[in-house]
């Protein structure tokens, strides 16, 4: 568990001590520090890549030295001009340490889902875009390259136009690789078992901003790490890890903004710049998300309450102008890359609708996606949040945010309109996005009917029976009911995304991993290897620091050479254009793994007949891979 414990201090520290500088305390210090810490790696890395200085530990700690300092000063500066008000207390001691519970259990028990799932930290994960992130983070640690492009230079080299990519994860992932000297596949692992608990954490924070009871902070400590399309279809499918963070940051949006609004100053203003630069960081999709989330709480702010809500709303509007002026000129350089992504060569297709509208909407109330069972008591815990929803006080415009995410997941399922692909591109019209971004409110809703229905009991039960005791048998209940919080279903999800009963058929088979491993052993540095694209060989850069022609499965606009070789390298003894692609990409060996299964994706054409061709000598070979040396 070092490599966990690596990614707690990598995710962690940094993010405490600006928060701490900038005058956060309490719940909201640990809620938004790993929000702050994704924003100061974020920004670090594709600004030592402009100043042409490496990204690592050690500039990653300066980056956060320097952030505190500026939010030392903005709290400074704040406090001379108008000291803030103490925050006032909500919880008592007793409630403080129940909702620690809480949390702790939530974390333990999405820990355990997704260790079920992977059967060990170090697992592979085999789905598509795993092989870039597990690339990525190996390239930042190896070149200190924290530039926006610069991990897109595993696949696309030389004459390929590079591929803006967000890297928030991956700088921060580098980091805790080299701390902790664990393996690629362990390193995202031991970041992709936190996921669960940071959602916990980030809602608890938020259930605390609008001074919600401890009840009902405890419940959606539960209830956020229950349902199967919150993380765990984003663990299975891709895995989507970016993007799952992303998520389980989301609810931070609406803990710094308010925060901003009731007072505004240059501390509270720091934080919120951070927190949404923090988010787009970690993946473009995300900010578009956090907006989403946190857009509906400003209606309700504007809507409701005293008279004067239409001066309010200016106010509002004016006190956000500096904000969103001092976000685009200090992420100038992720939203530029962001806006020449949609705007470039990279085809977007969007994917297919999956159900009927009203399959939706079912699949969204039962808490089931493709699973072969509803998660039926979240479904109940969801009915007594709809029915007490007069109850939610401060937290009514959740149920706005849960329609909007709702109605966007139905409708991105439902329909390949151009009109819903254009508005669902940040999010490439992926009904699992969706799915996952509106499963966030609806936990939300689910915790708010267990904390009603304690309050309903108390209410009604004698007076002898502490209010404590109820809160407790209903969590509890919940829990039970629940079998574990779906601990071994959603494992079961997981699963999907790293092991098979016959790991011969793994995308990914241990054989090729072992090949892989054995071609770092073999190759100088500096030396490449041929690939095919499609079979597991992509991940040889990740698992052995060889670089390799296909860097990835994408076979979107590759390099020229690549391309090439792709098609004529067994031509290489009399073809000079192989030969000279070979000599330009300094290749000396051939590795290739179990011919892919998808149809139409077998050995790219240039690989075929490699076998006793008299330019390869057979260096290793196993049951599922075979590694050649160049010798003419």
């Amino acid at each position: 568990m070092l490599s966990v414990s690596a990614a707690i201090v990598v995710l962690a520290v940094p993010g405490l001590l600006t928060g701490l500088a900038a005058g956060l305390r309490g719940w909201a210090l640990a809620g938004l520090a790993p929000l702050l810490s994704y924003a100061i790696g974020g920004l670090a890395g594709p600004w030592t890549a402009a100043l042409g200085l490496p990204f690592n530990a050690w500039t990653y700690a300066a980056a956060a030295v320097v952030f505190a300092a500026i939010a030392f000063g903005a709290r400074k500066l704040a406090v001379r001009r108008r000291p803030p008000e103490p925050e006032p207390g909500v919880w008592a001691r007793r409630g403080h340490l129940a909702v620690v519970a809480c949390l702790l259990v939530a974390a333990a028990t999405g820990l355990t889902a997704a260790l079920l799932g992977m059967g060990r930290l170090g697992a592979l994960p085999q789905g598509f875009d795993a092989v870039y992130h597990g690339n990525a983070v190996r390239y930042i640690a190896d070149t200190g390259d924290g530039g926006l492009f610069g991990t897109s230079q595993m696949n696309w080299y030389g004459d390929a136009a590079p591929v803006f990519y967000p890297n928030g994860y991956h700088l921060l992932a580098s980091v805790t690789y080299r701390l902790s000297g664990a393996s690629i596949p362990e390193t995202l692992d031991a970041n992709t078992v936190l996921l669960p608990g940071l959602l916990a954490l980030s809602l608890v924070t938020l259930v605390r901003e609008f001074r919600g009871r401890a009840v009902l902070a405890g419940a959606v400590a539960l209830t956020a790490v229950a349902p199967v399309m919150g993380v765990y279809e984003s663990m299975d499918r891709g895995p989507l890890l970016p993007f799952a963070l992303g998520v389980a940051l989301t609810p931070l949006a609406a803990v710094a903004l308010p925060r901003y609004l009731e007072r505004p100053a240059p501390d509270t203003g720091l934080v919120l710049v951070l927190a949404a630069v923090g988010l787009l960081c970690v993946h473009s999709s995300t900010l578009f998300g956090g907006i989403l989330f946190a857009g509906p709480l400003l209606v309700q702010r504007w809507l409701t309450g005293e008279p004067s809500r239409w001066r309010r709303l200016g106010r509002d509007l004016l006190a956000l102008l500096p904000i969103a002026v001092a976000s685009l000129v200090v992420a100038w350089l992720q939203l530029s890359g962001a806006l020449g992504l949609a705007t470039g060569a990279v085809p977007y297709y969007g994917w297919p609708s999956e159900y009927r509208a009203s399959t939706a909407l079912g699949a969204l109330l039962g808490f089931q996606h493709f699973e072969p069972h509803p998660q039926v008591w979240l479904s109940v815990a969801l009915f007594l949040g709809i029915v007490f929803f007069a109850r939610a006080g401060a937290l009514r415009w959740i149920g706005l945010t849960a329609a909007v995410t709702g109605l966007a997941y139905i409708a991105v399922a439902s329909s390949n309109a151009p009109l819903v692909m254009a508005l669902s591109r940040p999010w490439w019209d992926d009904p699992y996005r969706f799915f996952s971004m509106a499963a966030i409110p609806l936990s939300v809703l689910a915790a708010h009917g267990l904390a009603s229905t304690q309050a309903w009991l108390r209410d009604r039960l004698p007076a002898r029976i502490p209010a404590a005791a109820v809160a407790a048998v209903v969590l509890l209940g919940f829990v039970l009911l629940s079998n574990g919080l779906y601990v071994r279903s959603n494992g079961d999800r997981v699963y999907t995304g790293y092991q098979a009963a016959d790991p011969a058929k793994l995308r990914t088979t241990p054989g090729e991993i072992a090949a892989m491993g054995e071609l770092g052993r073999l190759a100088r540095p500096g030396e490449w290897a041929m690939n095919d694209r499609f079979d597991g060989t992509a991940w040889t850069y990740a698992l052995s620091g060889i670089r390799t022609v296909a860097g990835h499965f994408d076979e979107t606009l590759p390099p020229k050479d690549a391309q090439l070789l792709a098609d004529r390298f067994h031509d290489y003894p009399t073809d000079p254009d192989v030969r000279a692609a070979v000599r330009r990409l300094n290749i000396h060996w051939v590795i290739l793994g179990k011919p892919s299964t998808e149809p139409g994706k077998p050995y790219q054409p240039g690989l075929l007949g490699l076998a006793g061709a008299p330019f390869l000598q057979e260096a290793f070979r196993n049951a599922d891979a075979v590694i050649y040396r160049l010798v003419a």
